[in-house]
């Protein structure tokens, strides 16, 4: 029986070839897109999910109310790990982790790198000091020493194989025991054990562990403020897993009462409060409040998204295929009707439908599979790093394809199967099964389907364009600053003033620029600095200030707007500062000239306001533009105006050249790392970019998916009326009105869900747009583009057939029976 379903369906797929490659190009599309989406979700969703009970896992966090504003950090007091392995019960491992404070320089004495300068590596990352502990919290395979040995004593150090095959490449793993390491030329440290790379997707993405006991011994222990309470550094961390048994809120309580005791000052009070909290280590990988270390933060929302879009895709695909197989139900009809007559039941038929159905869906699968990895390569910034497709080695992929034909051939062969097999064998055996065929109820369910098709397609168009309109509103909007021709970097930290001083006016002799500033951030830069000030009058004000500081040039530099008073004058330390509007009127001055020479409470010493500056743009459009001082100061980073861009662009590659051969003779040894502020800007977007990527690549798919259904129409009804066609030819009718004749019915459709569309994505739109505190407008011309683009894909895919069955010979037309 079903060797004879095999034979059917084969036989019904070569009959129907046009039909049955365009359900088998739309499932295909519609299962590699849902293919690669599962790919990512279960990529993202797996982090962290292999350590021994990792639901007894938590990171200690921090969350801070300082002036009625909530903060939120991963860091926490350096000495915290040890008093809770001292002092509290409950807890079965207390792990301490501290990344490397400084440029993680390394030296191998006793390897095959023997650098002149004796620094082989400049900058290496992931470099970690912590415990023994580490090694039981985290299941790393020793490739050689132990756990139980590793790290037990100061100056060890536990290396990954990679990093170990990039310091001794032709060492075997043992022979590299017991080797020198030398971490910025002051910490010896020797080689204790070798542990295989991690192979899951993890947050721990540590290189280098070295000893805890080397923090204690050396002058890391005071960078690291190892036994400071009431401050932290952003490299550390510290890791519990709870004792079977023993709850979060217990272990956190006992938290409080132990940072209280050694921190009294922060007890509850009108400037702020610290509370230490365990976060869950399945949060860690999603949570943006609590990042450090440099883990990649994932998105939850982008996630159900991207679940949202391959359940469309699917849909649209599913829907093709029900259209298509219902149109051409009159074609089965006398065989429905020989089958049921020789006895076949309907049980029988709907086997045999869905089985033609799984016979379309195996084919469409495995041509996904081959369009999978171009879907890669177009979504190549989507797609987390180190994420590969490989059904060799992910067998979860084939279970995931097995269930995806079985789930979609169900879903698009049922309703088609339902109809087919109900047709009354009498009335099919007469020729009148399909008497209805255009206006019955398969008609109205095909018209809502090809309905909802283009409401798909429609949303994404629209959706696509507010989200370019939004990034573009965004990236050219008046930022209150000059953003172009300026390039910010960073000099090393030195006291040294004459190297300072000599790096300035080296910069300042060279003929392509134009102004030189020394200071702090960028006016926008996407780190913060708040400030602890006050006015008089004003102690309630809740508002965080932000701080920018720098030299008389810095407002010059990036041709800041003063509208009151004067620039600050030059000075190397905090004198006297500029405020801008939005701080101005918070302070309650309606006229920027009424805060002139006003005085600002900074550390307990009283600075006169000297000047209000415009506002001007400090984080991306998604915040509001906040209370800000600008004071006088050096920093360790440079703002340099270039002269404008000659023809050629020369002109800035050779100030650029320059600017790297004066940094490199005042540090040599150091890194020149550069970037334009406008570049700094645009990567506030970045995510918006990809959503906007991601978008274009949906609606392509969704609108080459609706457009293939709307083809597969359009040549269903051509056939079904090629006699009319001919009828109307010979007597006289024009091409224009037989393509008319043939197209009104779907292009009214078409326009059906337009109407359906539009209130959807405006609604849709406004609520993504409520995330920014400066957005563009939802245009009226956006609604209108959509339209003629849907009307004209829509056009030029019906014209395909319309065009055809027009131009063709009328007297063939009718010999058609």
């Amino acid at each position: 029986m079903f060797k004879n379903y095999f034979i059917v369906a084969l036989r019904n797929f070569q009959k129907n070839k046009v039909f049955s490659l365009i359900n088998i190009l739309g499932l295909s599309i519609g299962i590699s897109a849902a293919v690669v989406i599962f790919v990512i979700v279960y990529f993202e969703l797996s982090y962290d999910r292999f350590e021994p009970d990792h639901e007894r896992i938590y990171r200690v966090v921090l969350d801070a109310q300082f002036g009625g504003v909530p903060g939120h950090s991963a860091a926490v007091p350096a000495p915290l790990g040890g008093a809770i392995r001292k002092e509290l019960t409950g807890i079965e491992e207390t792990v301490p982790v501290f990344g490397f404070p400084g440029n993680g320089s390394t030296s191998v004495s006793a390897g095959e790198i023997k650098p002149a300068d004796n620094t082989a590596f400049r900058h290496q990352d992931r470099i970690l000091f912590t415990t023994p502990d580490y090694f039981h919290l985290i299941p790393y395979k020793f490739m050689a020493g132990s756990a139980e040995h590793s790290l037990q004593t100061a100056f060890s150090v536990v290396l990954t194989e990679s990093r170990a095959r990039q310091y001794f490449p032709s060492l075997p793993m043992n022979e590299v025991l017991g080797k020198e390491i030398i971490y910025n030329n002051e910490i010896h440290t020797s080689v204790s054990g070798i542990v295989a790379d991690l192979p899951e997707n993890t947050s721990f993405t540590g290189k280098e562990f070295i000893s805890y006991e080397t923090v204690l011994n050396t002058s890391v222990k005071d960078r690291l403020m190892m036994s400071v309470w009431n401050d932290w550094m952003a490299n550390s961390a510290l890791f519990l897993k709870l004792e079977k048994g023993t709850t979060k809120q217990a272990v956190e309580q006992q938290i409080k009462i132990l940072y209280e005791k050694y921190n009294p000052k922060n007890l509850p009070n009108a400037e702020g409060s610290i509370n230490l909290v365990l976060q869950p280590l399945a949060d860690i990988h999603f949570n943006r409040e609590y990042s450090g270390l440099g883990q990649r933060i994932a998105s939850y929302r982008n996630l159900c998204g991207l679940l949202a879009l391959a359940g469309f895709l699917l849909l649209l695909a599913c829907i093709n295929f029900i259209n298509l197989s219902t149109a051409q139900a009159s074609q089965r009809a006398k065989e429905i009707g020989i089958r049921k007559t020789m006895g076949s039941s309907r049980t029988q038929l709907i086997v045999q439908f869905l089985g033609e159905t799984l016979f379309i869906t195996t084919i469409a699968t495995i041509t996904s599979v081959v369009l999978v990895p171009f879907l890669f390569q177009s979504l190549s910034d989507f797609i987390p790093q180190g994420l590969k497709f490989n059904l060799q080695h992910q067998p979860v992929i084939i279970i995931f394809l097995i269930l995806l034909t079985l789930v979609v051939s169900f879903l698009a062969g049922l309703y088609p199967a339902m109809i087919l097999s109900a047709f009354n064998p009498v009335n099919t055996l007469k020729n009148q099964a399909s008497k209805n065929n255009g206006t019955g109820r398969s008609a109205w369910v095909r018209k809502t389907l090809t309905v909802s098709q283009f409401v798909v397609a429609q949303f994404f168009i629209i959706g696509t364009i507010i989200v370019v309109k939004q990034i573009h509103f965004s990236l050219n909007r008046d930022v209150g600053f000059r953003k172009d021709a300026i390039i910010n970097f960073d000099r090393p930290q030195d006291t040294s003033a004459i190297r300072y001083l000599t790096l300035l006016n080296d910069l300042r002799a060279i003929p392509e620029i134009e102004l030189v500033s020394s200071g702090f951030f960028s006016p926008a830069s996407s780190g913060v600095a708040f400030t602890n000030i006050k006015f008089a009058g004003k102690e309630d004000l809740k508002e965080q200030v932000q701080l920018r500081w720098g030299d008389s040039n810095y407002i010059k530099v990036y041709q800041i707007q003063i509208l009151a008073g004067r620039n600050i004058r030059k000075t190397d330390s905090f004198q006297e500062f500029l405020i801008n509007e939005k701080y101005a009127t918070l302070l309650g001055f309606h006229r920027p000239q009424d805060a002139l020479n006003k005085q600002l409470n900074f550390n307990g010493k009283l600075l006169p306001i000297v000047g209000v500056m415009k506002d001007f743009t400090q984080l991306s459009t998604h915040s509001p533009i906040g209370p800000l001082v600008f004071a006088g100061g050096l920093g360790s980073t440079f703002h340099v105006l270039l002269k404008p861009r000659t023809a050629e662009g020369k002109n800035w590659q050779n100030a650029i050249a320059k600017m790297r051969k004066a940094f490199d003779h005042i540090y040599p040894g150091a890194d020149f790392n550069y970037s334009f502020v406008d570049d700094n800007l645009a990567g506030f977007y970045k995510d918006e970019k990809n959503i906007s990527q991601l978008l274009l690549w949906a609606t392509a798919l969704t609108v080459f998916i609706s457009c293939l259904g709307l083809l597969g129409m359009v040549i269903y009804v051509t056939n079904t009326r090629t006699k009319e066609i001919g009828i109307r030819k010979v007597l006289g009718a024009p091409v224009q009105h037989i393509v008319f004749l043939l197209s009104n019915d779907l292009i009214f459709l078409v326009l059906i869900a337009f109407l359906i569309a539009a209130p959807i994505s405006w609604w849709a739109s406004y609520q993504w747009l409520s995330g920014f505190a400066y957005r563009t407008s939802i245009s009226w011309w956006i609604f209108l583009l959509c339209a003629v683009v849907i009307l004209l894909f829509a056009f030029i895919t019906m014209s395909i057939q319309t065009l055809r069955a027009a131009f063709a010979n009328p007297v063939i037309s009718l010999r058609t029976e």
